[in-house]
C-alpha cells in the first residue's frame, strides 16, 4: 500500500514539466573539441555567442582545440622544488658562503657568551 504522497516521482523544487511552461530554448550549436589524449568533447553554445578557441577536456583536464589533427599541447608541469632550490636560484655560492660564515660567527659569539656566563656563575 502506498504512503499517499501526492508528489511522488518528482523532486522537491522542480518547476513545471515541458517546454511550454519554461519558454523557448535558445538556439544551440554543438562544437567538437579535441585534446592531446584524443578525447572528443561536444559542449553546446548559444548560436549567437562566440565559441572559444579552447575548452578544457572533462575527461583528462588537458586543453582541447577545434582541430582534431592538431590538438593543443598538454601544459608543462614544473617539477617540485625544495626551499633550498628556490634559495639557490636567488643567491650565488659566494653569497651563501658569506651568509653561512656570518651565521656561524654569530653562533660562536653566543656560545662563548654562554660559556663565560657559566664560568662566572660557577666561580662566584
Amino acid at each position: 500500500m502506498g504512503s499517499g504522497n501526492a508528489i511522488r516521482g518528482s523532486r522537491v523544487g522542480a518547476g513545471p514539466m515541458g517546454e511550454a511552461e519554461r519558454g523557448e530554448a535558445a538556439p544551440r550549436v554543438w562544437v567538437s573539441f579535441y585534446c592531446a589524449n584524443e578525447h572528443e568533447t561536444r559542449p553546446s553554445f548559444a548560436s549567437d555567442v562566440s565559441v572559444p578557441d579552447q575548452w578544457d577536456c572533462p575527461r583528462c583536464g588537458f586543453p582541447a582545440g577545434k582541430d582534431s589533427a592538431n590538438p593543443p599541447a598538454p601544459p608543462k608541469t614544473e617539477p617540485y622544488k625544495t626551499h633550498l632550490a628556490y634559495v639557490k636560484e636567488r643567491r650565488t655560492d659566494e653569497d651563501g658562503q658569506a651568509i653561512l660564515d656570518e651565521a656561524l660567527a654569530k653562533l660562536r659569539e653566543q656560545r662563548a657568551a654562554v660559556r663565560a656566563a657559566m664560568q662566572a656563575a660557577g666561580s662566584g
